[in-house]
Protein backbone atom coordinates (compact mmCIF):
# COMPACT_ATOMS: atom_id res chain seq x y z
CA UNK A 1 0.00 0.00 0.00
CA UNK A 2 3.02 2.28 1.07
CA UNK A 3 4.27 1.65 -2.64
CA UNK A 4 1.22 2.53 -4.25
CA UNK A 5 1.05 5.89 -2.11
CA UNK A 6 5.04 6.77 -3.26
CA UNK A 7 4.05 5.77 -6.84
CA UNK A 8 1.30 7.83 -6.79
CA UNK A 9 3.02 11.01 -5.22
CA UNK A 10 6.23 10.20 -7.88
CA UNK A 11 3.45 10.63 -11.10
CA UNK A 12 2.38 13.63 -9.20
CA UNK A 13 5.62 15.04 -9.01
CA UNK A 14 6.51 14.41 -12.83
CA UNK A 15 3.33 15.72 -13.74
CA UNK A 16 4.07 18.95 -11.74
CA UNK A 17 7.34 19.33 -12.92
CA UNK A 18 6.03 18.41 -16.69
CA UNK A 19 3.89 21.65 -16.42
CA UNK A 20 6.76 23.60 -14.25
CA UNK A 21 8.97 23.30 -17.21
CA UNK A 22 6.68 23.65 -19.88
CA UNK A 23 5.27 27.34 -17.53
CA UNK A 24 9.01 28.42 -17.73
CA UNK A 25 9.36 27.41 -21.62
CA UNK A 26 6.41 29.51 -22.76
CA UNK A 27 7.57 32.60 -20.16
CA UNK A 28 11.35 32.07 -21.24
CA UNK A 29 10.17 32.30 -24.98
CA UNK A 30 7.67 35.01 -24.08
CA UNK A 31 10.70 36.70 -22.58
CA UNK A 32 12.86 36.13 -25.57
CA UNK A 33 9.91 37.86 -27.77
CA UNK A 34 9.98 40.91 -25.48
CA UNK A 35 13.94 41.04 -25.50
CA UNK A 36 13.61 41.23 -29.53
CA UNK A 37 10.73 43.66 -29.80
CA UNK A 38 12.35 45.91 -27.05
CA UNK A 39 15.09 45.82 -29.76
CA UNK A 40 13.03 46.57 -32.41
CA UNK A 41 11.62 49.33 -31.00
CA UNK A 42 14.65 50.88 -29.54
CA UNK A 43 15.99 50.67 -33.59
CA UNK A 44 12.85 52.31 -34.34
CA UNK A 45 13.33 55.37 -31.78
CA UNK A 46 17.26 55.76 -32.53
CA UNK A 47 16.34 55.84 -36.44
CA UNK A 48 14.08 58.96 -36.19
CA UNK A 49 15.97 60.40 -33.69
CA UNK A 50 19.01 60.22 -36.04
CA UNK A 51 17.59 60.32 -39.01
CA UNK A 52 14.20 61.23 -38.64
CA UNK A 53 12.37 63.48 -41.97
CA UNK A 54 9.26 64.54 -40.81
CA UNK A 55 10.67 67.70 -39.10
CA UNK A 56 11.56 68.55 -42.75
CA UNK A 57 8.99 67.54 -44.35
CA UNK A 58 6.82 69.58 -42.05
CA UNK A 59 8.96 72.70 -42.73
CA UNK A 60 8.40 72.49 -46.56
CA UNK A 61 4.62 72.34 -46.43
CA UNK A 62 4.18 74.64 -43.58
CA UNK A 63 6.17 77.25 -45.03
CA UNK A 64 6.55 76.80 -49.08
CA UNK A 65 2.77 75.13 -49.94
CA UNK A 66 1.06 76.48 -46.66
CA UNK A 67 -2.48 76.07 -45.65
CA UNK A 68 -4.61 73.77 -48.20
CA UNK A 69 -7.99 74.06 -47.58
CA UNK A 70 -9.84 71.63 -49.98
CA UNK A 71 -10.30 73.03 -53.63
CA UNK A 72 -7.85 75.39 -53.21
CA UNK A 73 -4.69 75.47 -55.04
CA UNK A 74 -2.72 75.42 -51.78
CA UNK A 75 -4.31 71.91 -51.53
CA UNK A 76 -3.24 70.88 -55.35
CA UNK A 77 0.22 71.74 -54.57
CA UNK A 78 0.21 69.71 -51.70
CA UNK A 79 -1.16 66.69 -53.31
CA UNK A 80 1.34 66.82 -55.76
CA UNK A 81 4.38 67.55 -53.46
CA UNK A 82 3.07 64.57 -51.07
CA UNK A 83 3.18 61.88 -53.99
CA UNK A 84 6.48 63.53 -55.14
CA UNK A 85 8.05 62.64 -51.53
CA UNK A 86 6.53 59.22 -51.07
CA UNK A 87 8.33 58.80 -54.62
CA UNK A 88 11.33 59.35 -53.15
CA UNK A 89 11.11 56.39 -50.45
CA UNK A 90 11.14 53.77 -52.71
CA UNK A 91 7.71 51.81 -51.26
CA UNK A 92 6.07 48.91 -53.32
CA UNK A 93 3.47 51.45 -54.23
CA UNK A 94 2.49 55.24 -54.93
CA UNK A 95 -0.70 56.28 -55.99
CA UNK A 96 -3.82 59.22 -56.25
CA UNK A 97 -7.06 58.35 -55.44
CA UNK A 98 -9.54 61.01 -56.94
CA UNK A 99 -12.50 62.50 -54.92
CA UNK A 100 -14.49 65.16 -55.37
CA UNK A 101 -14.26 67.95 -52.70
CA UNK A 102 -16.22 70.92 -51.58
CA UNK A 103 -14.82 74.39 -52.90
CA UNK A 104 -15.78 76.82 -50.06
CA UNK A 105 -13.63 80.21 -50.18
CA UNK A 106 -13.41 83.30 -47.67
CA UNK A 107 -13.22 85.82 -49.65
CA UNK A 108 -12.01 89.51 -48.08
CA UNK A 109 -11.39 89.54 -44.07
CA UNK A 110 -14.45 89.25 -42.10
CA UNK A 111 -15.86 92.65 -39.86
CA UNK A 112 -17.92 92.58 -36.83
CA UNK A 113 -17.78 95.30 -34.59
CA UNK A 114 -19.82 96.34 -31.67
CA UNK A 115 -21.68 99.84 -32.51
CA UNK A 116 -20.58 102.55 -29.77
CA UNK A 117 -23.12 104.93 -28.77
CA UNK A 118 -23.04 108.54 -27.10
CA UNK A 119 -20.11 107.01 -24.07
CA UNK A 120 -17.66 105.28 -26.98
CA UNK A 121 -16.70 104.20 -30.03
CA UNK A 122 -16.82 101.15 -32.51
CA UNK A 123 -15.04 98.08 -30.79
CA UNK A 124 -13.82 95.81 -33.01
CA UNK A 125 -14.30 91.84 -32.95
CA UNK A 126 -11.92 89.44 -34.35
CA UNK A 127 -13.11 86.84 -36.36
CA UNK A 128 -13.36 84.08 -38.82
CA UNK A 129 -16.39 82.82 -40.69
CA UNK A 130 -17.52 79.63 -40.13
CA UNK A 131 -16.46 77.03 -42.52
CA UNK A 132 -19.59 76.45 -45.44
CA UNK A 133 -20.70 79.65 -44.16
CA UNK A 134 -22.86 82.16 -47.01
CA UNK A 135 -21.91 86.03 -46.80
CA UNK A 136 -23.63 88.46 -45.17
CA UNK A 137 -26.69 89.42 -44.97
CA UNK A 138 -27.81 85.73 -46.19
CA UNK A 139 -28.65 82.84 -48.51
CA UNK A 140 -30.10 84.78 -52.04
CA UNK A 141 -29.89 88.01 -50.76
CA UNK A 142 -27.30 90.81 -52.29
CA UNK A 143 -23.50 90.68 -50.28
CA UNK A 144 -23.65 93.47 -47.84
CA UNK A 145 -23.19 93.93 -44.23
CA UNK A 146 -26.04 93.45 -41.51
CA UNK A 147 -26.40 95.92 -38.49
CA UNK A 148 -29.04 94.04 -36.04
CA UNK A 149 -29.10 93.86 -32.46
CA UNK A 150 -27.90 90.79 -30.16
CA UNK A 151 -29.25 88.57 -27.57
CA UNK A 152 -26.45 86.10 -26.10
CA UNK A 153 -27.25 82.07 -25.50
CA UNK A 154 -25.17 79.81 -23.59
CA UNK A 155 -27.54 76.18 -23.93
CA UNK A 156 -29.92 75.23 -26.55
CA UNK A 157 -33.08 75.73 -24.31
CA UNK A 158 -32.65 79.34 -23.97
CA UNK A 159 -33.48 79.55 -27.85
CA UNK A 160 -36.67 78.01 -27.27
CA UNK A 161 -38.00 80.41 -24.34
CA UNK A 162 -36.56 83.63 -25.81
CA UNK A 163 -38.54 82.34 -29.35
CA UNK A 164 -38.82 84.30 -32.45
CA UNK A 165 -39.97 87.00 -30.60
CA UNK A 166 -36.79 87.32 -28.95
CA UNK A 167 -34.61 86.21 -31.94
CA UNK A 168 -36.17 87.23 -34.94
CA UNK A 169 -33.65 89.57 -37.10
CA UNK A 170 -31.09 89.73 -33.98
CA UNK A 171 -27.30 87.85 -34.37
CA UNK A 172 -27.94 85.29 -32.09
CA UNK A 173 -24.35 85.33 -29.88
CA UNK A 174 -23.73 81.27 -28.76
CA UNK A 175 -21.21 82.08 -25.37
CA UNK A 176 -20.75 78.38 -24.05
CA UNK A 177 -17.04 78.50 -23.04
CA UNK A 178 -15.41 74.89 -23.39
CA UNK A 179 -15.12 72.96 -19.97
CA UNK A 180 -11.92 73.73 -18.14
CA UNK A 181 -12.18 70.62 -16.00
CA UNK A 182 -11.89 67.95 -18.21
CA UNK A 183 -8.06 66.54 -18.47
CA UNK A 184 -8.38 65.63 -21.63
CA UNK A 185 -9.61 68.82 -23.60
CA UNK A 186 -10.90 66.73 -26.50
CA UNK A 187 -13.59 65.92 -24.24
CA UNK A 188 -14.30 69.87 -23.62
CA UNK A 189 -14.09 70.66 -27.15
CA UNK A 190 -16.58 67.30 -27.80
CA UNK A 191 -19.06 69.15 -25.04
CA UNK A 192 -19.15 72.70 -26.71
CA UNK A 193 -18.68 72.22 -30.38
CA UNK A 194 -22.28 71.56 -31.09
CA UNK A 195 -22.80 75.22 -30.74
CA UNK A 196 -20.35 76.06 -33.95
CA UNK A 197 -21.75 72.97 -36.27
CA UNK A 198 -25.29 72.98 -35.47
CA UNK A 199 -25.74 76.96 -34.13
CA UNK A 200 -26.41 78.68 -37.35
CA UNK A 201 -29.61 76.68 -38.34
CA UNK A 202 -30.96 76.29 -34.51
CA UNK A 203 -30.94 80.01 -34.59
CA UNK A 204 -32.51 80.37 -38.20
CA UNK A 205 -35.26 78.22 -36.68
CA UNK A 206 -36.48 81.23 -34.85
CA UNK A 207 -35.68 84.09 -37.60
CA UNK A 208 -32.49 85.30 -36.75
CA UNK A 209 -30.64 87.34 -39.13
CA UNK A 210 -26.80 85.67 -38.28
CA UNK A 211 -24.80 83.80 -35.48
CA UNK A 212 -21.71 84.04 -33.84
CA UNK A 213 -19.82 81.88 -31.51
CA UNK A 214 -17.09 81.95 -29.16
CA UNK A 215 -14.25 80.11 -30.27
CA UNK A 216 -13.57 76.88 -29.49
CA UNK A 217 -10.00 76.91 -27.09
CA UNK A 218 -10.07 77.34 -23.09
CA UNK A 219 -7.26 79.95 -24.27
CA UNK A 220 -8.01 83.61 -23.76
CA UNK A 221 -6.53 85.48 -26.77
CA UNK A 222 -7.51 87.48 -29.95
CA UNK A 223 -6.89 84.73 -31.83
CA UNK A 224 -10.48 83.50 -33.95
CA UNK A 225 -10.70 79.72 -34.09
CA UNK A 226 -12.48 79.41 -37.97
CA UNK A 227 -14.15 75.23 -38.24
CA UNK A 228 -17.37 73.29 -40.37
CA UNK A 229 -20.92 74.39 -39.90
CA UNK A 230 -23.64 72.17 -41.07
CA UNK A 231 -26.79 73.57 -42.57
CA UNK A 232 -29.94 72.23 -41.51
CA UNK A 233 -31.47 72.03 -45.41
CA UNK A 234 -35.19 72.66 -43.49
CA UNK A 235 -33.93 75.90 -42.22
CA UNK A 236 -32.35 78.81 -44.16
CA UNK A 237 -28.99 79.53 -44.51
CA UNK A 238 -27.60 82.71 -42.30
CA UNK A 239 -24.41 84.22 -42.08
CA UNK A 240 -22.18 82.49 -38.73
CA UNK A 241 -19.04 83.22 -37.92
CA UNK A 242 -16.58 82.64 -34.75
CA UNK A 243 -14.96 85.46 -32.60
CA UNK A 244 -12.02 84.95 -30.20
CA UNK A 245 -12.64 84.59 -26.58
CA UNK A 246 -11.45 87.97 -25.44
CA UNK A 247 -14.25 89.20 -27.97
CA UNK A 248 -16.66 87.27 -26.68
CA UNK A 249 -15.90 88.51 -23.41
CA UNK A 250 -16.01 92.02 -24.55
CA UNK A 251 -19.25 91.64 -26.29
CA UNK A 252 -20.80 89.66 -23.31
CA UNK A 253 -19.97 92.30 -20.64
CA UNK A 254 -21.03 94.71 -23.18
CA UNK A 255 -24.25 93.25 -23.57
CA UNK A 256 -24.92 93.03 -19.66
CA UNK A 257 -24.04 96.82 -19.65
CA UNK A 258 -26.67 97.57 -22.66
CA UNK A 259 -28.49 94.62 -24.00
CA UNK A 260 -29.65 97.05 -26.61
CA UNK A 261 -26.26 96.98 -28.60
CA UNK A 262 -25.60 96.94 -31.94
CA UNK A 263 -23.60 94.58 -34.01
CA UNK A 264 -22.19 95.00 -37.49
CA UNK A 265 -21.05 92.13 -39.25
CA UNK A 266 -19.92 91.64 -42.45
CA UNK A 267 -18.81 87.89 -44.31
CA UNK A 268 -17.59 87.81 -47.76
CA UNK A 269 -17.44 83.96 -48.34
CA UNK A 270 -18.75 81.67 -51.01
CA UNK A 271 -19.56 78.38 -51.98
CA UNK A 272 -18.56 77.70 -55.35
CA UNK A 273 -18.94 74.29 -57.30
CA UNK A 274 -16.80 70.75 -55.94
CA UNK A 275 -13.43 70.32 -57.47
CA UNK A 276 -11.52 67.08 -58.29
CA UNK A 277 -9.15 66.07 -55.56
CA UNK A 278 -7.18 63.23 -54.28
CA UNK A 279 -5.77 61.01 -51.42
CA UNK A 280 -2.41 60.26 -51.86
CA UNK A 281 -1.50 56.83 -51.13
CA UNK A 282 2.13 54.85 -50.39
CA UNK A 283 2.40 51.56 -49.41
CA UNK A 284 4.47 48.42 -48.76
CA UNK A 285 3.40 45.77 -49.91
CA UNK A 286 3.12 42.48 -46.89
CA UNK A 287 5.83 39.55 -47.57
CA UNK A 288 3.00 37.06 -45.96
CA UNK A 289 -0.22 38.22 -45.90
CA UNK A 290 -1.03 40.74 -48.77
CA UNK A 291 -4.30 40.83 -48.84
CA UNK A 292 -4.37 42.39 -45.11
CA UNK A 293 -3.44 45.67 -45.17
CA UNK A 294 -2.75 47.80 -42.57
CA UNK A 295 -3.14 52.09 -42.42
CA UNK A 296 -1.53 55.02 -40.53
CA UNK A 297 -3.22 57.87 -42.06
CA UNK A 298 -3.73 62.17 -41.22
CA UNK A 299 -5.20 64.50 -43.63
CA UNK A 300 -3.42 66.86 -45.82
CA UNK A 301 -6.08 69.66 -46.35
CA UNK A 302 -6.24 72.40 -43.54
CA UNK A 303 -8.58 75.71 -42.71
CA UNK A 304 -7.00 78.65 -44.95
CA UNK A 305 -5.69 80.25 -42.09
CA UNK A 306 -2.24 79.40 -40.52
CA UNK A 307 0.07 76.85 -41.90
CA UNK A 308 -2.21 73.85 -40.94
CA UNK A 309 0.74 72.52 -39.38
CA UNK A 310 -0.58 70.99 -36.21
CA UNK A 311 -3.99 70.60 -38.02
CA UNK A 312 -3.00 67.90 -39.54
CA UNK A 313 0.40 68.58 -41.47
CA UNK A 314 2.11 66.91 -38.19
CA UNK A 315 0.05 63.51 -38.75
CA UNK A 316 0.77 64.07 -42.26
CA UNK A 317 4.26 63.56 -42.41
CA UNK A 318 4.36 61.63 -38.85
CA UNK A 319 2.59 58.50 -41.33
CA UNK A 320 5.19 58.84 -43.79
CA UNK A 321 8.03 58.92 -41.77
CA UNK A 322 6.56 55.38 -40.19
CA UNK A 323 7.13 54.06 -43.72
CA UNK A 324 10.35 55.75 -44.03
CA UNK A 325 11.72 53.96 -40.41
CA UNK A 326 10.15 50.61 -40.93
CA UNK A 327 12.12 50.34 -43.97
CA UNK A 328 15.33 52.32 -42.58
CA UNK A 329 15.71 49.34 -39.66
CA UNK A 330 15.17 46.44 -42.18
CA UNK A 331 11.78 45.18 -41.44
CA UNK A 332 9.58 43.59 -43.80
CA UNK A 333 6.04 43.46 -42.90
CA UNK A 334 4.27 40.75 -43.03
CA UNK A 335 1.43 42.52 -44.01
CA UNK A 336 0.93 45.49 -46.33
CA UNK A 337 1.33 48.55 -44.78
CA UNK A 338 -0.29 51.37 -46.37
CA UNK A 339 -0.39 55.67 -45.28
CA UNK A 340 -2.99 57.73 -46.59
CA UNK A 341 -3.02 61.12 -46.62
CA UNK A 342 -6.82 62.16 -46.84
CA UNK A 343 -8.35 65.05 -48.24
CA UNK A 344 -11.14 67.09 -46.91
CA UNK A 345 -11.41 66.26 -43.43
CA UNK A 346 -12.12 69.65 -42.86
CA UNK A 347 -15.18 70.38 -43.89
CA UNK A 348 -17.37 67.61 -45.60
CA UNK A 349 -14.69 64.00 -44.81
CA UNK A 350 -14.79 63.17 -48.47
CA UNK A 351 -11.34 62.03 -49.10
CA UNK A 352 -12.21 59.39 -45.98
CA UNK A 353 -15.77 58.33 -47.59
CA UNK A 354 -13.81 57.82 -50.86
CA UNK A 355 -10.94 55.45 -49.91
CA UNK A 356 -13.46 53.74 -47.73
CA UNK A 357 -16.02 53.05 -50.28
CA UNK A 358 -13.36 51.79 -52.87
CA UNK A 359 -12.09 49.76 -50.19
CA UNK A 360 -15.13 47.83 -49.80
CA UNK A 361 -15.85 47.83 -53.72
CA UNK A 362 -12.78 46.52 -54.30
CA UNK A 363 -13.83 43.86 -51.45
CA UNK A 364 -10.17 45.11 -49.60
CA UNK A 365 -9.65 43.29 -45.79
CA UNK A 366 -8.25 45.83 -43.29
CA UNK A 367 -6.96 44.20 -40.27
CA UNK A 368 -6.15 47.49 -38.42
CA UNK A 369 -6.05 52.13 -39.30
CA UNK A 370 -4.15 54.16 -37.24
CA UNK A 371 -4.81 58.20 -37.52
CA UNK A 372 -2.93 60.55 -36.29
CA UNK A 373 -5.01 64.31 -36.10
CA UNK A 374 -4.50 65.45 -32.75
CA UNK A 375 -1.39 67.93 -33.40
CA UNK A 376 2.38 67.21 -33.16
CA UNK A 377 3.13 67.02 -29.03
CA UNK A 378 4.38 64.66 -26.78
CA UNK A 379 3.04 61.28 -27.33
CA UNK A 380 0.93 60.03 -24.25
CA UNK A 381 -0.50 56.62 -25.98
CA UNK A 382 -3.13 55.31 -28.26
CA UNK A 383 -6.94 54.65 -27.80
CA UNK A 384 -8.93 52.00 -29.69
CA UNK A 385 -12.52 51.00 -30.95
CA UNK A 386 -13.56 47.97 -32.66
CA UNK A 387 -16.76 45.63 -33.68
CA UNK A 388 -16.72 43.45 -30.26
CA UNK A 389 -18.27 40.60 -32.63
CA UNK A 390 -14.88 40.56 -34.82
CA UNK A 391 -12.57 41.08 -32.39
CA UNK A 392 -13.34 39.50 -29.22
CA UNK A 393 -10.77 40.11 -26.61
CA UNK A 394 -8.62 42.60 -28.57
CA UNK A 395 -8.24 45.02 -26.22
CA UNK A 396 -6.74 42.30 -23.73
CA UNK A 397 -4.62 41.00 -26.39
CA UNK A 398 -3.29 44.69 -27.31
CA UNK A 399 -2.98 45.62 -23.79
CA UNK A 400 -0.53 42.90 -23.57
CA UNK A 401 1.75 45.07 -25.65
CA UNK A 402 1.72 47.69 -22.80
CA UNK A 403 4.95 46.72 -21.27
CA UNK A 404 6.87 47.50 -24.22
CA UNK A 405 5.15 50.82 -24.53
CA UNK A 406 6.34 51.72 -20.95
CA UNK A 407 9.44 53.41 -21.47
CA UNK A 408 8.53 55.51 -23.67
CA UNK A 409 5.55 56.73 -21.47
CA UNK A 410 2.90 55.57 -23.48
CA UNK A 411 -0.30 54.17 -22.41
CA UNK A 412 -3.20 52.07 -24.22
CA UNK A 413 -7.22 52.59 -23.47
CA UNK A 414 -10.23 52.50 -25.41
CA UNK A 415 -11.96 55.61 -26.80
CA UNK A 416 -12.30 57.40 -30.18
CA UNK A 417 -9.49 56.91 -33.68
CA UNK A 418 -10.36 59.64 -36.08
CA UNK A 419 -12.83 61.05 -38.87
CA UNK A 420 -10.85 59.87 -41.77
CA UNK A 421 -10.65 56.26 -40.65
CA UNK A 422 -14.16 56.10 -39.15
CA UNK A 423 -15.85 55.20 -42.11
CA UNK A 424 -13.98 52.06 -42.20
CA UNK A 425 -15.62 50.46 -39.40
CA UNK A 426 -17.75 49.19 -42.01
CA UNK A 427 -15.27 46.67 -43.21
CA UNK A 428 -14.95 45.51 -39.40
CA UNK A 429 -11.13 47.14 -39.06
CA UNK A 430 -9.75 47.77 -35.69
CA UNK A 431 -9.21 51.35 -35.27
CA UNK A 432 -6.83 53.57 -33.10
CA UNK A 433 -6.18 57.51 -32.68
CA UNK A 434 -2.79 58.43 -32.14
CA UNK A 435 -3.11 60.45 -28.53
CA UNK A 436 -0.22 63.04 -27.64
CA UNK A 437 -0.80 65.50 -24.99
CA UNK A 438 -4.07 67.67 -25.61
CA UNK A 439 -3.04 70.93 -23.58
CA UNK A 440 -1.88 73.24 -25.80
CA UNK A 441 -3.45 71.43 -28.67
CA UNK A 442 -6.78 73.96 -29.15
CA UNK A 443 -4.54 77.09 -28.14
CA UNK A 444 -4.24 76.41 -32.30
CA UNK A 445 -6.63 74.85 -34.00
CA UNK A 446 -8.33 75.96 -36.40
CA UNK A 447 -6.44 79.14 -36.66
CA UNK A 448 -3.77 81.71 -37.96
CA UNK A 449 -1.85 80.77 -35.20
CA UNK A 450 -1.61 77.41 -36.26
CA UNK A 451 2.30 77.87 -37.66
CA UNK A 452 5.46 75.68 -38.03
CA UNK A 453 7.34 77.25 -35.20
CA UNK A 454 4.78 75.75 -33.04
CA UNK A 455 5.62 72.34 -33.55
CA UNK A 456 8.39 70.94 -31.49
CA UNK A 457 10.86 68.68 -33.42
CA UNK A 458 11.55 66.12 -30.54
CA UNK A 459 7.77 65.57 -29.78
CA UNK A 460 6.80 65.56 -33.26
CA UNK A 461 9.82 62.59 -33.85
CA UNK A 462 8.68 61.02 -30.89
CA UNK A 463 5.35 60.65 -32.13
CA UNK A 464 6.37 59.15 -35.55
CA UNK A 465 8.27 56.84 -33.28
CA UNK A 466 5.16 55.62 -31.27
CA UNK A 467 3.28 55.18 -34.28
CA UNK A 468 6.00 52.72 -35.80
CA UNK A 469 6.62 51.22 -32.90
CA UNK A 470 2.89 49.73 -32.73
CA UNK A 471 2.48 49.17 -36.32
CA UNK A 472 5.47 46.70 -35.99
CA UNK A 473 3.57 45.41 -33.01
CA UNK A 474 0.26 44.73 -34.96
CA UNK A 475 1.67 43.34 -37.90
CA UNK A 476 3.86 40.89 -36.05
CA UNK A 477 1.40 39.52 -34.07
CA UNK A 478 -1.52 40.31 -35.28
CA UNK A 479 -5.41 40.75 -33.19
Amino acid sequence: MTNLKNLRLLKNFTSFLLILICTLSIAQAQSSHSTEDAKTIDKIYDQMFIDGRCYQWLEYLSLQIGHRLSGSTGAEKAVAWTKSVLDTLHLDSVWLQPCMVPHWVRGAKEEVRLIGNKKGGNIDLPALALGGSVATPGEGLPQAGIVAGVVEVKEWSELEKLGEKGIKGKVVFYNRPMDPTFIRTFNAYGKAVDQRVHGASRAAKYGAAAVLVRSMTLAMDDFPHTGTLIYDPEQPRIPAAAISTLAAEKLSAALQENPKHQLYMKLNCEMLDDKPSFNVIGEIRGSEHPESIIIIGGHLDSWDVGHGAHDDGAGCVQSMDVLRILKAVGYKPKNTIRCVMFMNEENGSRGGKQYAEEATRKNEKHLFALESDAGGFTPRGFTFEADSTVFSGFFEKVRDLEPLFEPYGLTIARGGSGADIGPLRSTKALLSGYSPDSQRYFDYHHTANDTFDKVNKRELEMGAASMAALVYLIDKYGL
